[in-house]
């Protein structure tokens, strides 16, 4: 009886193994070796071929059963079910992967039996098999999974300045020759050593990114890996500088990279300090909202405020910090307070903290208050002036055309970094020595020309008081008594009698 069963088994297993296999897409072998870097996810491919996929596509919903299984690192392993889809549709998963592990086509219409793992463990590394039964016909598919592994230490969040290791290996089994690590595409790599491990010493923000790792080993297998580092650190310029005019209020940017959240954090703890006048002042702001800036606002500027500030960030057991320049640009007038109009002047626009790229603009914002619209200086609005471009504004003569407000830009190889405004006030017009002289001249002709007219007034007068003098010489010697009342009516009575008679 056993040369008989032996013969039935052989008999079996052939025909199993000679029954339709699911074939995968054309110009690909049949078992297939598929890399993926553990945290990643990873689709262990298993369809039936175009041609057979259109023949049985009615009769796969009807009784279909799916069974994957893994040998782990050798195929000599004993395996075990990773996922297993019953005629009935209940669902079946092996603990270390639940919740892991499901199908591409979790309705089994279209013939894709593929595995999808998420995300990929080192573990998870070795020989899978995929058994699909309908009605009488059986398919497998042999699927190599490799895991290549990244890892970081200190692990997430990585912080800015901090030290940092990341090394790459893989499950392969032969010996390691050399490992590469590449930056953002670029063609070169950035470094490579024997061991698999990249050392950064003080990352910045310009390390973030997505790093490639490259193994190669002995028997000349190249297999490859991409990362993206994140790193925790600030936003923008290494050392930022703000540039701000006096008297005006100013913001000091303080903005981490990515938000605490995203690391788990959801408290961070800010503390900004001044060094001023030998000692430290200090502000605290604490936040437990998602945000990533926190800037430090100030209302009003002086020179007292120019300087060095510092941001320094706590999050979780973690501190970083970055330092922030406040320049403070101000205009320094010749003549202080209101200038009389034909004056000298000169307005000196000057900077606490130069850099040594800065350039200076003097242009007029606004005119006299006459007028209502604003002059912005052109080479014609300038041209009694000696100086436009540079720290210093000078004018001759002031005159009223110069009232307003002017204004003083600074610029640098980004562009404009800052402005500052000064209103120009104008008296009456200056006394000087040549002018006082041709101001007594004007007075004395006056005063003279209003003498000639009187007289010619006077004159005038006379000449009609004689025109209306009366005829009679004689009578101009007349002059009238006044007498009582009584006696004017007796003389009228005797002029009266004597007419009579």
């Amino acid at each position: 009886m056993r040369p008989v069963s032996l013969v039935l088994f052989l008999t079996f297993t052939l025909l199993a193994f000679s029954a339709g296999h699911i074939l995968p897409a054309e110009g690909e072998s049949r078992e297939q070796k598929l890399w993926v870097r553990e945290g990643s996810s990873a689709v262990l491919p298993c369809q039936l071929s175009p041609r057979k996929s259109r023949k049985t596509l009615k009769q796969l919903p009807d009784k279909t059963s799916v069974l994957w299984k893994r040998y782990g690192g050798s195929v000599h392993q004993e395996p075990h079910v990773v996922l297993e889809v019953g005629y009935s549709g209940l669902q079946k998963t092996a603990l270390p992967m639940k919740r892991r592990v499901s199908l591409q086509d979790s309705a089994l219409r279209n013939g894709n039996f593929s595995l999808r793992i998420d995300p990929v463990r080192s573990n998870d590394a070795g020989l899978y098999e995929a058994w699909v039964e309908y009605n009488t016909e059986v398919h497998s598919c042999h699927v190599e999974l490799g895991v290549i592994t990244v890892t970081l230490s200190p692990p997430n969040p990585v912080v800015e300045n901090e030290p940092l290791l990341m090394s790459c290996n893989s499950s392969h089994q032969a010996s390691l020759v050399e490992a590469c690590w590449f930056h953002n595409g670029q063609l070169g790599p950035s470094f490579c050593s024997l061991s698999g491990s990249l050392s950064i010493l003080r990352p910045t923000m310009a390390d973030a990114g997505s790093w490639r790792c490259q193994l190669r080993y002995s028997d000349n297998k190249i297999i490859s890996a991409t990362y993206n580092l994140q790193i925790l650190g600030f936003d923008g310029p290494t050392n930022p500088m703000v540039y701000a005019a006096s008297g005006s209020a100013a913001s000091l940017p303080c903005s981490l990279s990515y938000l605490p959240s995203a690391f788990g954090k959801n408290v961070v703890i800010a503390h900004w300090s001044h060094l001023a006048r030998g000692h430290l002042q200090d502000w605290s702001i604490s936040q437990t909202l998602s945000s990533r800036s926190f800037p430090l606002n100030l209302p009003a500027v002086g020179l007292g405020d120019a300087g060095q500030y510092r941001c320094a960030l706590s999050i979780g057991s973690k501190t970083i910090s970055r330092d922030v320049t406040l320049a403070l640009i101000t205009v320094t007038p010749s003549i202080q307070g209101p200038v009389a109009e034909g004056s000298r002047l000169l307005l000196i626009c000057s900077l606490t903290h130069p850099q040594g790229h800065e350039r200076f603009q003097w242009k007029q914002l606004g005119s006299a208050p006459t007028k209502s619209k604003l002059a912005v200086a052109t080479p014609h609005n300038l041209e009694d002036h000696s100086s436009q471009m540079g720290p210093t504004l000078e004018i001759l003569q002031v005159s009223q055309k110069d009232m307003g407000t002017w204004e003083c830009s600074v610029y640098g190889p980004e562009g404009r970094l800052g402005a500052v405004e000064y209103g120009l006030q104008i008296t009456g017009a200056q006394v000087s020595s040549s002018s006082a002289i041709f101001s007594g001249q004007v007075t004395f002709g006056l005063t003279l020309t209003l003498f000639l007219l009187l007289a010619v007034c006077v004159l005038a007068l006379a000449l009609q008081k004689r025109v209306w003098s009366p005829t009679f010489p004689a009578l101009e010697g007349m002059f009238a008594v006044t007498q009582p009342w009584k006696t004017m009516e007796e003389n009228q009575k005797e002029k009266i009698q004597q007419t009579e008679c």
